[in-house]
């Protein structure tokens, strides 16, 4: 291996442990400065202008369900709302006249992100989640604008599975900003990185359309003041 390569794969390793120490560690109280919880998430979240709670209002339609996705948990915060659009289309219910949102939080939160930051921050690593093509730490946001053939079903071929299609079918997405303010502080301080630098590239690179909401469990309290049933996105 080349000199220049060891350097690399050191500084590689010596974030990820950084970064798995931290993460190890977060509680609010491990967090320099957070006096107390509520303290900690107002200077951790992201600032969003816009008001979550209209954006609940877009919830209408004859069949409501929410998803939680805590964790990659592998395709299934997406395969879970196709089948669920894909099963109420066979039974008489067209996607037009369902309700569905993706309340991505925690380590889900990834999801929210484009390309280039995957690779920037080896997200796969930091969010444990697997490219399914390759099985491997993604270098990519898997799940967004796919190519057609990276989610194939037995007996069933292609299933188009990305947010971006799922969003073209009426799919509700929204992300955890508490969730982005703890991810983001970690890992600018695994990668002495300034923390205000690296929140504001994440802010710059999250997806078009994913609604930023105040917290994950928050967003699913709103949903189901909305009347949609819950549904466990693993």
């Amino acid at each position: 291996m080349k000199k220049n390569e060891q350097k690399q794969v050191t500084a590689r390793r010596e974030f990820l442990g950084a970064f798995a120490a931290g993460a190890a560690a977060l509680g609010l109280a491990s967090f320099p400065g957070a006096a107390n919880a509520g303290a900690f998430l107002e200077n951790s979240m992201a600032t969003d202008e816009s008001n979550p709670d209209e954006w609940f209002k877009q919830i209408k339609g004859k069949h409501r369900i929410v998803f939680d996705a805590t964790q990659p948990h592998e395709i299934f915060p997406f395969a879970w709302p196709k089948v669920f659009l894909l099963t109420n289309e066979a039974t008489g219910t067209g996607a037009k006249d369902c309700s569905v949102v993706v309340v991505l939080r925690h380590s889900a939160i990834g999801y929210a992100m484009e390309d280039k930051l995957w690779a920037k921050y080896n997200l796969g690593e930091v969010f444990k989640a697997n490219d399914p093509k390759t099985s491997k730490p993604a270098t990519r946001n898997p799940f967004w604008q796919p190519k057609p053939d990276d989610f194939v079903i037995p007996g069933i071929g292609a299933i188009p599975l990305g947010i971006n299609d799922l969003q073209k079918e009426g799919v509700m997405f929204c992300y955890c900003q508490a969730a982005f303010g703890v991810y983001s502080a970690v890992v600018a301080g695994a990668a002495k990185m300034e923390v205000e630098a690296v929140r504001k590239e994440w802010l710059a690179g999250m997806l078009p359309g994913i609604q930023p909401v105040p917290s994950g469990v928050w967003a699913l309290g709103r949903a189901q003041e909305h009347g949609c049933g819950y549904i466990f996105a693993g």
